[in-house]
């Protein structure tokens, strides 16, 4: 079976992590290797695609049965992890879904204990070792923690930037790596594992639901080896500063005000589909529907307010948003209109 080429960007210490699993029971790892496509010359060049890694650790947790192949003294059956994901499904909020995660986890095996908190404004998910891991340290850390922040961005449909990453081996080869899979700043030779990331995404609702879970568990895997696209947290922000003050709002002002570089921000819309334009006539359409329903105001003076220079101008814009001039939404059933514009 020929393979298409892949970028190379997982380390091929991971592989070798898991064909460790498949020697430890005395099973043949080439059927598990044919099928991701990966070659010796691959394994010799220290890196191998994403995809193909991703099919040969679905394929070996399948095949050994084993979720966490070779990491743990005791196998975590194939849907150990989507038991843990279902029993956080009915949860308020991100928070009250991760400490249920954890708290689950750690029913599956004593090899570590995973926790969650806060400290100095960030939340952590926490990974302490109660055994000796040996050679599978390292990718069973990576993956657990990989995994927890996967689910995490799934659950509550967003993408969770990571601040900091800490682990408690040397810095390996391959830590090019760590800056792809996690972000933020890495660090090596630390006490325990652990991802800090803003505390402020706990409060965001799980939205997923039960259907959801059963379409997602159908490819599972690249929830943890992928990165989450959509940053609902960021894009709350970004659309407050802007109905706080949309006029004067350039891209370099919202950067400063966000604490991120223009770069990050251009890179974040582009991922939302949006662009400054799109989000600033978002901002003025609310704030001109709030103002409009204050029927002391002058339309000028709501026109002013919103940022046009005339009007007319605001009231052909209006239009745009809403379908209705300024006075026929004035006058009209604001509660709808406001549902149609947003």
């Amino acid at each position: 079976m020929d393979h298409p080429p892949h970028r190379r960007e997982i380390p091929a210490a991971f592989v070798h992590a898991i064909l460790r699993a498949y020697a430890v029971r005395a099973l043949d790892c080439c059927p598990a290797l044919h099928h991701a496509g990966i070659k010796p010359a691959d394994l010799a060049g220290g890196w191998v695609g994403l995809q193909p890694f991703e099919d040969l650790s679905e394929y070996a947790m399948r095949d050994l049965d084993d979720e966490a192949p070779g990491w743990f003294s005791r196998r975590l059956p194939w849907g150990s992890y989507g038991m843990l994901l279902r029993a956080s499904l009915p949860s308020p909020d991100l928070s009250v879904a991760l400490r249920r995660w954890c708290r689950h986890h750690n029913l599956l095996t004593e090899d570590i204990r995973v926790e969650t908190g806060l400290d100095k404004g960030r939340a952590y998910v926490r990974i302490h070792q109660t055994t000796d891991l040996g050679q599978a340290q390292e990718f069973a850390l990576v993956s657990v923690l990989r995994n927890v922040h996967g689910i995490s961005c799934w659950l509550a449909d967003s993408r969770i930037p990571i601040e900091q990453a800490d682990f408690p081996f040397a810095r390996p080869d391959h830590h090019a790596a760590y800056d792809r899979m996690f972000g933020g700043r890495v660090t090596f030779g630390a006490g325990f594992a652990q991802i800090a990331f803003d505390a402020g995404y706990l409060a965001l609702p799980v939205l997923r639901d039960d259907q959801a879970l059963r379409q997602r568990l159908q490819a599972a895997i690249p929830l943890m080896a992928r990165q989450y696209r959509q940053d609902r947290l960021l894009s709350q922000r970004i659309q407050r500063l802007f109905e706080r003050d949309a006029s004067s709002m350039d891209m370099g002002r919202l950067a400063a005000e966000l604490g991120i570089s223009p770069r990050s921000l251009q890179r974040h819309l582009q991922d939302e589909g949006t662009s400054l334009i799109a989000l600033k006539s978002r901002a003025r359409a609310r704030l001109a529907q709030e103002l409009l329903l204050r029927r002391d105001l002058p339309i000028k003076r709501v026109a002013h307010m919103v940022g046009y220079r005339s009007e007319s101008s605001f009231s052909r814009a209006f239009r745009s948003w809403t379908g209705l001039t300024p006075l026929e939404y004035r006058q009209g059933q604001p509660q709808q209109i406001v549902r149609k514009a947003s």
